[in-house]
């Protein structure tokens, strides 16, 4: 999945897309090990998304995910060496954290065990009490 050209929306899947232009993108240098290359190139991107200021997003949906996130949500990439491939990644991780706490979580319905599932459990903690039963030392008889 390949986002770059300027105002690319980023797919939200049934909850709509993002424009480009309301995500900062900010380069910096990367941590960790890499040598020359890493301490001269700034590769490691973070995308900013500010949920307050968005116009592609229903009120509803900013007040979902800022309640899930936060007011604002990044998306950190430095694993790769070249910062157009961390800034596809970094783009992907915010897209998948803003699809995640934009679904909606289906309410809970209450059921019970069937008779079978409770026949189990019972002939089961039955089975378990016998073997920690038969491992007791006999009785002392006086």
């Amino acid at each position: 999945m390949l986002w770059g050209e300027m105002d690319d929306p980023i797919p939200l899947g049934r909850h709509g897309s993002i424009p480009l232009h309301e995500i900062e993108l900010r380069a910096s240098r990367s941590s960790g090990p890499g040598g020359q290359h890493a301490n001269v190139t700034a590769s490691r991107i973070e995308a900013v998304f500010d949920v307050a200021a968005s116009n592609a997003l229903s009120d509803e949906q900013k007040r979902r995910i800022a309640a899930r996130l936060g007011p604002r949500v990044v998306a950190v990439a430095q694993d790769a060496r070249s910062q157009a491939r961390n800034r596809e990644l970094a783009l992907q991780r915010l897209r998948r954290r803003l699809s995640a706490a934009l679904a909606v979580q289906r309410p809970r319905r209450a059921t019970r065990p069937s008779q079978a599932a409770v026949k189990r459990r019972l002939e089961s903690k039955r089975r378990q009490a016998e073997r920690k039963r038969a491992r007791r030392p006999p009785p002392l008889e006086e």
